[in-house]
């Protein structure tokens, strides 16, 4: 994608919102497990909402760029920048993660669990691989619903991603996966998961 942007002479921008902090050698993101020249994107996005557990998020690129869209972006424009102190936790985050390396073992550890169990399964999770964020296609948004209520009575707390956040035949739940989950938490989830997607098969 890089040598086709520099080939129209066009601007590019990545979003790294379920990338950073979980992606990379040390969750810098898709640009560093892709070792990415970061001066070959115009802009790099991503949230504080997920992995850096804040608020707010973030467009990095050239000073000059920054600079134009502080002035013409309607966000800016109309609004107001993020609080100190939300950018102070998310900050706190970040050196925390810097400092805590084998948190990010344990993410990755716990992500290849669960994946492979939802696999072993039988559960629809498309092509996931490597991320801690991970689906289960439903392919409704009325059966997704009644999932997610019937997973949060016995204590899992899951949101559905419905149309027209995605196409209908997409439907899905959408698993995030941390570094504080325990081997059992993972294991009785997907256990759970498995025997209400099938009662619903079955009802349907």
């Amino acid at each position: 994608m890089i040598a086709v942007k520099k080939k129209y002479q066009a601007l590019m921008m990545i979003d790294e919102a379920h990338s950073i902090g979980v992606l990379g050698a040390t969750g810098g993101g898709i640009g560093e497990h892709f070792a990415v020249d970061r001066d070959d994107v115009e802009l790099w996005s991503g949230t504080m909402s997920k992995a850096l557990a804040g608020c707010g998020g973030y467009v990095a690129g050239s000073a000059a760029l920054i600079r134009y869209l502080k002035y013409t972006t309607p966000g800016f424009v109309y609004s107001v920048g993020m609080t100190p102190m939300n950018a102070a936790a998310s900050l706190a985050a970040i050196r925390q993660m810097r400092a805590e390396p084998e948190a990010l073992d344990r993410l990755r550890r716990n992500s290849r669990l669960f994946l492979q169990l939802a696999t072993d399964s039988g559960i629809d999770t498309k092509d996931t691989e490597d991320t801690p964020v991970i689906p289960c296609i439903v392919g409704d948004s009325l059966r997704t619903l009644a999932l997610s209520k019937a997973l949060l009575r016995r204590g899992i707390n899951v949101n559905p991603i419905l149309y027209p956040a995605v196409p209908e035949d997409l439907a899905r739940l959408r698993f995030f996966v941390t570094s504080c989950h325990t081997e059992d938490q993972i294991r009785s989830t997907v256990a759970a998961l498995a025997e209400e997607l099938a009662t619903l098969v079955a009802a349907a």
